[in-house]
């Protein structure tokens, strides 16, 4: 995940600010030295950290900050201010046209930044919020392009245009916009061709498409992964054709985060979502104030929330909860809180979102494991309906045979079948802990029955 080192970082800098009772300028100025070690590790521009930590410092050397009660914990939030200010300081919606109208939003990258499956991942996000979208294959220099937005539009339950590869992009794209109009689709998603590098000849197709068509939106898709070049990329984007707004794929890989911080000072244009995964749900609105919360180890419940919300069945969690209070539980219910456990990310995706959690989860890795939910899943579709649904039929004999079906040794089947008993017994006796949240959603039926 982004940021994990980085986070690991800032956390040790501000427990040593916040252990000091009073704040020298020379603590101050020591602190923000190490901050932007920091920020240089994690691939931020180098003229956009040397501005972050001058900002910070002019305003943390202060006479309110430093004689103030809690002066390491001020200067946090100053360092949490400025990034949100740094990322854009708010959520930047895409900029639809009113429904009725038809919006047409040109998909342009690198190859190999994700481009065709987030054009995918957008198409299916704009249609579970009542929009017609329609996917366009533009690409026609790389016919695999062509077969994964056909498979992946179909995955999303979006319509997709293509002529082939036989055509010309420009073509393709007037021909697309056309279908929209006769057909009433309201968004039209043009995926183009993308290139190891930028060239010329990418540039000049990218205007003719442009020029041959009424372009609302223009997205860059850029790889997370590729750092301080993703920035690059950008401006170089943003320069020869403009942009409207970026998309930050693979933020779930093995990147430092630096692009996610840099984009938009250096560019000018808004961070739009962050890809954090493979599924619909993992493409993610970007918020700035929510970044630098997970930047800075305070998690983001507003967006484990919305993640529930979409993955929990409101309708079955309210039926579990009933079973629950009427000691009703069963495997089943087991079963179906560990799926959308794993809707939601898994174990690791949701401890990631818990404040606290962020710059620790090495440390919790050794201690995570996400095979064991697989195991316990195996052994649950090893039992017949009737153990799933009274779990006190579970003799040795019946064990042995649930064992030999899901490939597991007969201890582990016991350890099992005793942990489900003792989360049973608990949650019939604390009725309290499974009272709905303000947002709607329940706790131990949304969330904690895997752990």
């Amino acid at each position: 995940m982004a940021f994990e080192s980085l986070t690991d970082k800032l956390q040790n800098v501000f427990k040593n600010l916040r252990s000091k009772g009073r704040l020298t300028e020379a603590d101050v100025k020591e602190a923000l030295r190490e901050v932007k070690l920091a920020l240089l590790e994690a691939d931020v521009n180098f003229k956009v950290v040397r501005s972050f930590t001058k900002t910070v410092q002019e305003k943390a050397i202060g006479e309110d900050v430093m004689n103030g009660l809690n002066p390491g914990q001020m200067v946090v939030k100053i360092v949490h201010d400025e990034l949100v200010s740094l990322m854009g300081s708010e959520m930047t919606e895409l900029p639809l046209n009113p429904a009725g109208g038809l919006t047409v939003i040109l998909m342009v990258g690198l190859q190999g930044a994700g481009k065709t499956t987030t054009a995918a991942k957008l198409g299916g996000q704009l249609k579970a919020k009542g929009r017609k979208p329609l996917l366009v294959a533009g690409d026609v220099y790389r016919p695999a392009a062509i077969k994964q937005l056909q498979v992946n539009g179909e995955k999303m339950g979006v319509d997709v245009f293509s002529m082939g590869d036989q055509h010309s992009p420009v073509d393709i794209a007037k021909a697309a916009v056309e279908k929209a109009k006769r057909e009433n689709y309201d968004v039209v998603l043009l995926d183009t061709a993308g290139r190891l590098q930028i060239d010329e000849n990418m540039m000049e197709e990218l205007q003719a498409i442009r020029a041959a068509v009424q372009v609302d939106i223009s997205i860059l898709v850029v790889d997370a992964m590729t750092g301080q070049e993703a920035v690059n990329v950008a401006a170089a984007f943003n320069e020869q054709v403009g942009i409207d707004g970026v998309i930050l794929t693979k933020m779930d890989g093995d990147t430092r985060g630096g692009a996610a911080l840099s984009i938009k000072a250096v560019c000018g244009k808004p961070l739009l979502y962050v890809g954090m995964g493979e599924k619909l749900s993992d493409l993610e609105p970007f918020h700035p104030d929510r970044m630098a919360d997970r930047i800075l180890g305070m998690g983001d419940i507003m967006s484990l929330i919305e993640k529930a919300e979409a993955s929990i069945d409101q309708e079955k969690a309210r039926e579990m909860e009933q079973r629950i209070r009427k000691a009703e539980f069963s495997f089943d219910d087991y079963l179906e809180s560990m799926q959308q456990m794993q809707n939601m990310g898994g174990i690791s995706g949701v401890l990631k979102m818990l404040p606290g959690i962020g710059g620790k989860m090495k440390e919790l890795e050794g201690m995570i494991d996400e095979k064991d939910m697989a195991r316990k899943e195996a052994m649950i579709h090893s039992m017949t309906p009737a153990e799933r649904a009274n779990p006190d039929l579970l003799n040795p004999s019946r064990k042995n045979r649930i064992a030999k079906g899901a490939g597991v040794d007969v201890a582990e089947v016991n350890r099992f079948v005793k942990q489900f008993n003792q989360t049973r017994k608990m949650m019939k006796q604390m009725p309290g802990m499974m009272k709905k949240g303000k947002r709607g959603f329940g706790g131990f039926g949304g969330l904690g029955l895997p752990f």
